[in-house]
């Protein structure tokens, strides 16, 4: 790890006490999954590792369950409940932090996940100088103001920067500043509050890491863009039940016995499937001690499996499939198990793959007593 700065006497307020709607999540953004962890937990983390202490996170009105389960295990955490705006709910942090009198405070926005301590140090080692410090970008694109939907005057980038967060500020200063401000409390940031309050604020070098998360497509550039699982099957041959391989019914003396229609090609795809979104196994969403699924086509199971990997923000990249078997001959039922299941996964024949082998009459298989099958499946994010 970079060294960190010297926070001795550095708070931080995490602002998490918004809704993030637009981000299209099942809860507010500040709690939603990024990278496998709660947004807000990734900048507390941050924080915490480079000493600073304590952490105030501003949440909303009855999110204290879902926050504390968020923020767990991290030292110097509070939570305090946010107000109507984000000003609102930064006064509040900053009055909640009065018994500790640090000496500097950051105050982050909890939707930008990634925090540079490099980035901490800069802002730190300006209030040197200043009362306030703030990370900000240059402006790359061209400018223009709007003229209703025509174009309007030039705007110099030049003059521009885009600010980000933590912004950093003398304790006492920020506080005073909020506690002066008159008016509705609909400052875009703190550093409005300060300069309002006639405090200067330096500028020192942000980071393209501190992008904020706001949209919906924000959480799904997250995902990984491809993930790949495998699935294995076995069942045994049974005289007096029937072959469903595919999803397709064969002809043969024996069928495979098992608690559903015993498929164990789709068996083993729908393992491969779950695997590569990490959400369990085909037992665990369909339990053979469930008398619900006896005798079940298994057309069904793999339906789910795909509806489940959608739900997870990928779909079908393609399925490779290997049966193990000295009979029945895999070979003439190619075409329809293939169209079968491109069918049942809402795909191109082009995705799926059916191939088979024997084990030269060694093994189980060998000694035709079962059917073994392994599959590949690749999700790509959409």
């Amino acid at each position: 790890m970079a060294d960190s700065p010297s926070p001795s006497r550095t708070a931080a307020v995490i602002v998490a006490a918004g809704q993030g709607l637009r981000a299209g999540q099942p809860l507010p953004k500040q709690f939603a999954l990024w990278r496998g962890k709660p947004v807000v937990r990734h900048s507390a983390e941050a924080l915490a590792a480079s000493g600073i202490a304590p952490i105030v996170v501003a949440i909303p009105a009855g999110a204290e369950e879902v926050a504390t389960a968020a923020l767990a295990g991290i030292a110097g955490i509070r939570l305090v409940t946010g107000g109507a705006s984000r000003q609102q709910s930064v006064h509040l942090a900053l009055e909640a932090l009065t018994q500790d009198a640090p000496d500097m405070v950051l105050i982050h926005d909890a939707a930008r996940p990634v925090l540079p301590v490099e980035v901490i140090k800069r802002l730190l080692a300006a209030l040197d100088t200043a009362p306030g410090a703030i990370p900000v970008l240059p402006v790359v694109d061209s400018l223009t103001t709007a003229d209703g939907a025509m174009m309007g005057a030039p705007a110099r980038r030049e003059d521009l920067r885009r600010v980000q967060t933590p912004q950093a500020f003398r304790y006492a200063d920020i506080l005073a500043a909020h506690r002066a401000w008159s008016g509705p409390a609909d400052a875009g940031d703190d550093a409005q509050v300060a300069r309002a309050a006639g405090l200067a604020v330096a500028l020192v070098d942000g980071d393209e890491a501190l992008h904020k998360l706001t949209f919906a497509s924000d959480f799904a550039a997250a995902r990984a863009p491809i993930r790949v699982g495998t699935g294995y099957d076995v069942h045994r041959f049974a005289p007096d039940e029937e072959m469903w391989l595919c999803g397709v019914r064969i002809e043969h003396h024996s069928g495979l016995s098992g608690h559903s229609d015993a498929d164990v090609a789709i068996h083993a795809l729908v393992d491969a499937i779950l695997g590569a979104v990490g959400n369990g196994d085909i037992g665990s969403h369909f339990p053979p001690s469930d008398p619900k699924w006896k005798g079940a086509s298994s057309d069904q199971f793999l339906v789910h499996a795909a509806k489940l990997a959608g739900e997870a923000g990928y779909r079908i990249g393609n399925v490779d499939l290997t049966i193990i078997c000295e009979a029945p001959k895999i070979g003439p039922h190619r075409p329809a198990m293939r169209a079968r299941l491109a069918e049942l996964l809402g795909t191109s024949v082009e995705a799926v793959s059916v191939k088979a082998t024997t084990t030269e009459k060694l093994g189980f298989t060998g000694r035709s007593e079962g059917i073994a099958a392994q599959a590949v499946a690749t999700l790509i994010a959409d």
